[in-house]
């Protein structure tokens, strides 16, 4: 691998990094200001339960928009990488990725 492509391969992961970080300030930074305006971590709690059909709808969504934007990718890395390959490690990162997300709805009841 060249030194330029390591670079890029960097500055990508840096990016990703940076907003992974930004999301979970981002989510500390909600929960506070929510705990603030219900008056207390109990009364915060009760309204989000209250609400969890709401963020049900939005996970679902966000599940949806996900799955079609990875279509999209899928659909151009076939084009540019037709060979078997590039197809079993797509298929290893599905899996992967499917279960992560059952693991997660599945915590929830638990």
């Amino acid at each position: 691998m060249s030194w330029v492509a390591v670079r890029r391969y960097g500055a990508r992961a840096l990016l990703a990094l940076l907003v992974l970080v930004m999301v979970l300030i981002a989510a500390v930074v909600v929960n506070l200001v929510g705990i603030r305006m219900a008056g207390s971590i109990e009364d915060w709690h009760q309204w989000m339960r209250a609400h969890a059909g709401w963020f049900l709808v939005w996970r679902l969504l966000l599940y949806a928009v996900t799955v079609y934007g990875w279509l999209w990718m899928r659909r151009r890395l076939h084009a540019r990488e037709p060979d078997g390959g590039a197809r079993q490690r797509l298929l290893r990162v599905e899996i992967a990725a499917v279960l992560a997300v059952v693991a997660l709805e599945v915590s929830r009841f638990m």
